[in-house]
């Protein structure tokens, strides 16, 4: 067997850098640091410093994962926080089943003074014994946390070799705490990628390959040079193997039938348990999982708000991160997911108010702390997207790095005869800037020229590209909201003076009048652009725009855009966040379809020419809606 090293991305989830750089993005304005490098925004009209609040860090992947350490008699944890609550344990049989999951043991572990302990040696014995463990030599046990009123945590997983002989028996092996995922899916290649909770050296072995990544935590293994249309089975080996597999795609254009699902928002929901482990809901996701592994989906978009977020803290979003990665763990290693940022991905400095909200801008220094560079490490995107908005008209400084990367969180990709372009409607988004412009900062739903540019650009190849006959455009906004986001997403109740403000200046074009270049790419450039796909609203509608529908203001007095032919919209923002219902203030409402508070998964179906739409709930696996796209 050939041995061959992997390019590798060595990311891990060490402590961020440290929290203030000495130097603010001229992009923003009226923040600054003081002699002693404290950062604060003072209000042009206010001799009041307002100070940056303290990174709050209740929670994270050090003290809940990486805190444990082998006993006499099993494994003991170190949690620190929560200093009380409980642990429940069980064996995960890694090697039953395509999709392992733990089986929780029928008692539980208190949590006292934020340690807790776990008699394996005597507990999981006998009939408890489901897995060999004592005759393999290893185990791996699943462990789920919660605090002191029952709210869930984190799910969690160690892996323990055993040897008799041995003192102490029980023995500390690297344990994979994140994967083996699936992405990056092509006809010749695909990246799997994992994260272990210590640095070590993992191997990965697919079609007759053993790739070999050095030292690291976070492991990202290219495979290329594969046939199209195979499947091929893997083993990553670290600690204990973990298997999957995944299925090539086709020879572009081959115009074989395929199905691919889609939805987002599954930040965490009301009614306790797996519905909110702390920042998503585990249990639809895991649902959805279940679901698009049984209809066959290729690969499942997933286009923002994957978790609570709104924080100041990279270590508590990358722990939230990591829960909804638990979540579609099992199904992931064989089904790309493919995520894309929601407003909900937001990462912070927050400068208090009085009173009510204060200003809140992403945070910086942006190549390790903004809400898209921490994006970019935890998931493995693909990287054709646009570069940053740097080097715009608007750009303060067009030598110096004022806006973030693009990288991993806005991109496209292709599967035989089908592009999904995937955009960042949330891009430097600053969540105040809408009421408090004097941050300067994005707004919710405003795609920046450079994005622009970059979807117009990439729109014109996929036309002239023969093996492409339909285009989706995923982002997490609605151009046309129709319940829980009218207030703003790509209409602001009609309102056109919302727009992004860089360095105290607010940019050219308002959101409609941007909305109107960015349909304008979709429909009037092209013929292949099926349909819009968004969420941000938590439901699911769909809704056929065409030049009979009104899609302005009454009081509208700037210049119309003539659509040349039909685009759908379809929203799923259904994959668990709180719902909302129906808001039938816009003006094309009447023309809202198939409007449901229902979770929902959706399936398209391709065969050659023609586009099927399919919805299912994926909690009751009723089907509640179809359509015929093409």
């Amino acid at each position: 067997m050939r041995s061959r090293v992997a390019f590798v991305l060595f990311v891990g989830f060490a402590l961020a850098a440290p929290t203030f750089a000495q130097e603010v993005p001229a992009s923003y304005s009226n923040i600054r640091y003081d002699d002693e490098g404290e950062l604060y925004f003072q209000h042009p009209d206010e001799e009041t410093r307002r100070y940056a609040r303290a990174v709050e860090t209740p929670y994270s992947i050090d003290n809940l994962q990486r805190s444990w350490s082998a006993t006499e008699t099993g494994v003991a944890f170190e949690f620190g926080e929560p200093q009380s609550g409980k642990l429940y344990y069980g064996l995960v049989d890694l090697d039953e089943g395509m999709y392992p999951q733990p089986v929780f043991f029928k008692r539980w572990a208190a949590i006292e003074e934020g340690a807790a302990e776990i008699d394996v040696l005597n507990t999981f014995a006998w009939v408890y014994d489901m897995t060999g463990w004592r005759e393999k030599g290893a185990l791996t046990l699943g462990y789920r946390v919660t605090d002191e009123s029952g709210f869930f945590l984190y799910d969690g997983r160690v892996d323990l070799g055993y040897d008799s002989t041995a003192t102490p028996p029980f023995r500390k092996l690297p344990t994979v705490i994140d994967g083996p995922t699936v992405s990056n899916l092509r006809h010749d290649g695909a990246t799997v990628s994992a994260a272990l909770d210590v640095v070590a050296t993992v191997e990965l072995e697919a079609g007759g390959e053993t790739y070999v990544s050095p030292n690291a935590e976070r492991h990202e293994f290219e495979l290329t040079g594969l046939k199209p249309g195979t499947t091929y089975d893997y083993t990553l080996r670290a600690g204990r193997e973990r298997f999957g597999s995944f299925t090539t795609a086709p020879e572009p254009g081959s115009r074989e039938p395929f199905v691919f699902a889609y939805c987002s928002d599954s930040r965490a929901a009301q009614g306790g348990g797996e519905r909110h482990i702390y920042g998503a809901n585990a249990y639809i996701m895991k649902k959805i999982g279940a679901l698009a592994a049984e209809k066959g989906a290729r690969f499942v978009q997933f286009t923002g708000d994957l978790i609570n977020g709104y924080s100041n803290s990279t270590e508590a979003t990358k722990l939230q991160y990591l829960n909804w990665k638990r979540a579609v763990e099992p199904f992931a290693a064989r089904i790309p997911f493919i995520p894309t940022m929601g407003n909900h991905e937001a990462l912070v400095h927050n400068f208090p108010a009085d009173e009510g909200y204060g200003w809140t801008i992403d945070r910086f220094p942006y190549e390790t702390e903004s809400a898209e560079a921490i994006f970019a490490e935890m998931f493995a995107n693909p990287t054709n997207g646009p570069e940053s908005e740097d080097g715009e008209r608007y750009d303060p400084r067009p030598d110096a790095i004022d806006f973030p990367s693009y990288k991993e969180n806005a991109f496209y990709y292709t599967y035989d005869n089908v592009a999904v372009v995937a955009l960042n409607s949330d891009y430097w988004y600053a969540p105040s800037v809408g009421r408090k412009p004097e941050t300067s900062g994005n707004l919710h739903g405003y795609l920046m020229d450079a994005q622009l540019a970059w979807l117009a650009e990439t729109i014109a190849a996929l036309e002239a590209d023969d093996a492409i006959d339909h285009v989706f455009v995923t982002q997490h906004t609605p151009a046309f909201p129709n319940g829980g986001h009218v207030d703003d997403d790509m209409w602001y109740n009609g309102n056109n003076a919302p727009r992004a403000v860089v360095a105290g200046t607010p940019v050219e074009k308002g959101i409609i009048e941007r909305r109107d270049e960015y349909l304008d790419v979709l429909v009037n450039q092209g013929e292949k652009t099926v349909a819009i796909l968004t969420g941000d609203e938590h439901n699911f509608n769909y809704l056929k725009i065409d030049a009979s529908v009104e899609i302005y203001p009454e009081d509208w007095g700037k210049e119309r855009l003539e659509l040349s032919r039909p685009i759908y919209q379809i929203n799923n923002g259904a994959a668990g966040a709180p719902y909302y219902a129906q808001d039938e203030r816009p003006p094309w409402s009447a023309h809202t379809k198939g409007f449901t508070t229902r979770n929902a998964l959706v399936f398209f179906r391709v065969e050659g020419e023609s586009v099927t739409m399919t919805t299912y709930n994926p909690d009751t696996l009723e089907k509640f809606a179809e359509l015929i796209l093409r």
